[in-house]
């Protein structure tokens, strides 16, 4: 009903409060911010990452003259990553991650993992050697043969494993949302991984493959795929295509500190006994 003051004009009704009820908008507000809190709850994240997790990988192996009998008894060291423009600060994390797999699935081989590579290289004054070997390396695409026996005697080895990280990338995209909120988005992760096997005795390459991952899942978090995550997939892929031996399963991992290894000759009974940790 209009009402109008003194003068005749008219004037908006009185609206109490009290006299306002909650609309079905109101209730499905209601209902929506209450289901939004459940799903995000760390379970429901949880088992969301669990039953939508993909990868895709693409991968390319060659061996060359790597055989399994000279590789277990030879042992390999990581050497210092190389990686394309803007992925430099990554080298290390991805020596890490590679060798934690390499070190799980073949328990059988004698790692030299990339931190007592370094080591053991500074301890003996050859920082300068390793650095212009890596300089070579840049501008030729391949490793001087007398650098690469150095840097297996320092480390007691006689393979030398450089991964390349060729491209590495994180992507996130909305998959639902309402009212101006993500609710759902599809996380990304796409790496481009290469791996070199050198043999210090001869320097030549031994084996190499190449691995193109893409790895993704749901998520109702902010979280990314990690880095970590996806290269330990594509270490788990390449180092199932390294040869082994049948036994290899049945031996515990050998990864003990390198000092004293120097001049190990692995294909020596005493070289041997110095590279299983058993010298004198």
């Amino acid at each position: 009903m209009k009402t109008t003051n003194g003068q005749g004009n008219f004037a908006l009704p009185e609206v109490r409060l009290s006299d306002v009820t909650p609309g079905p908008v109101l209730a499905l507000l209601a209902l929506f911010a209450i289901g939004l809190a459940l799903l995000l709850g760390g379970c429901a994240s949880q088992k969301l990452l669990s039953t939508t997790q993909q990868n895709n990988p693409t991968t390319q192996v060659q061996a060359i003259n790597l055989r399994s009998e000279d590789f277990q008894a030879g042992g390999i060291a990581f050497i210092t990553p190389s990686s394309a423009t803007g992925q430099e600060e990554d080298k290390q994390a991805l020596a890490l991650s590679f060798t934690e797999i390499l070190q799980k699935i073949r328990p059988d081989l004698r790692i030299v993992p990339l931190p007592q590579t370094l080591s053991a290289i500074n301890r003996l004054g050859l920082t300068s050697q390793y650095r212009q070997m890596f300089e070579d390396y840049r501008l030729a695409g391949i490793f001087d043969r007398e650098a690469l026996q150095k840097v297996a005697q320092a480390t007691g080895t006689r393979y030398l494993a450089q991964l390349k990280l060729g491209a590495f990338r994180q992507e996130s995209k909305s998959r639902f949302g309402m009212l101006g909120l993500r609710v759902l988005e599809t996380k990304t992760s796409t790496i481009r991984l290469f791996l070199q096997i050198w043999d210090s005795q001869d320097g030549s390459v031994a084996w190499e493959g190449a691995q193109e991952s893409t790895l993704s899942h749901e998520s109702l978090a902010e979280e990314y795929v990690s880095m970590k995550s996806i290269v330990q997939e594509s270490a788990r892929d390449l180092v199932a295509h390294l040869p082994s031996s049948a036994c290899c399963s049945d031996k515990t991992a050998r990864t003990g500190p390198v000092e004293g290894l120097q001049g190990a000759d692995p294909s020596t009974s005493s070289g041997q006994a110095k590279l299983n940790g058993n010298g004198k």
